[in-house]
């Protein structure tokens, strides 16, 4: 049912811009962000303008995953011409924009950042400290924050339901977490690398599920960060599609996890739910497995 799909970067071009050299040899970055950004160039202009400022810039790789916005965002390399730009045709959902960017980096680290996110200038590297400090931690993640300063809603449970909870932190001390969203997540390339990659049978949501349902195969640690905060904006009520995928990824993670009888159950809720809830316009992509990306 689950089909596995071949890279975007397999049957569509995709421009990558470089970034320029200078004239004396440049160190290896540290980090490598990577911000995925589809039709909202007023918050991807706030959110590059915030990483640029980064403490260790010099050590600071970014790449920009331009998942094919039609918005005027695609020409913002003209504003930020330090960064690399992967151009893509379409929106293929944020599963395989992240693996197109990890696969981009130059770094041990890659720091996946949503657009509707800004982080201050400490982020990156505090972030970098935390994982050579704790070498049986995957990944480490900053403390959410909302435009106030009060924790954002950012974990969830496994296996997902996509319903987001602030996290409470006691004092400063790093915290084991279970879930916590891609919006800000930095992890080690390494371990990506040896699950081959994100499992693309997830469209818009499900990737960070899988990456944390990945480190915890591994024995490995997701550690919350709290001494640093990155906001995030968010973006509002999801559209029918998004919540669509919400519920063929929820499907997917437990065919995946738990077998198939699982995501059978999940499939069909995924149809019922919507028919029976007049939600028609999450139905006509539940019905046919639709995810973003138009693939199934």
């Amino acid at each position: 049912m689950y089909e596995p799909h071949s890279s975007p970067a397999a049957r569509y071009p995709i421009i990558l811009t470089p970034q320029p050299h200078s004239e004396q040899e440049k160190q290896a970055p540290r980090v490598t962000a990577v911000v995925v950004s589809h039709d909202r160039q007023a918050m991807l202009r706030q959110c590059l303008a915030a990483i640029e400022k980064s403490e260790g810039r010099e050590r600071l790789q970014i790449v920009v995953v331009e998942n094919g916005s039609m918005d005027g965002s695609e020409e913002l390399d003209s504003e930020f011409p330090d960064l690399q730009w992967i151009r893509l045709p379409k929106n293929f959902g944020l599963t395989k924009a992240m693996n197109l960017g990890w696969r981009a980096a130059d770094a041990e680290y890659v720091f996946f950042l949503h657009d509707d996110t800004v982080v201050p200038p400490e982020a990156a590297m505090r972030l970098a400290d935390a994982l050579d400090a704790n070498p049986d931690a995957a990944a480490v993640c900053p403390l959410l924050v909302d435009a106030e300063g009060n924790p954002a809603p950012q974990f969830g449970t496994l296996p997902p339901d996509f319903v987001w909870r602030p996290a409470q932190p006691a004092g400063d001390a790093l915290v084991q977490v279970e879930y916590p969203r891609g919006a800000a997540l930095m992890a080690r390339i390494f371990y990506i690398k040896a699950t081959r990659q994100i499992d693309e049978r997830f469209g818009q949501a499900g990737g960070d599920a899988d990456l944390a349902a990945q480190f915890r195969r591994a024995s490995k640690k997701i550690l919350l960060v709290p001494t640093v905060r990155v906001f995030h904006l968010g973006a509002g009520e999801y559209t029918a599609q998004e919540r669509a995928d919400a519920l063929l990824a929820h499907a997917a993670f437990l065919a995946k996890y738990q077998g198939f009888g699982p995501g059978m159950a999940a499939r069909l809720a995924s149809i019922f739910g919507p028919l029976l809830g007049f939600r028609f316009g999450e139905l006509r992509h539940t019905l046919s497995g639709q995810k973003i990306d138009g693939s199934q």
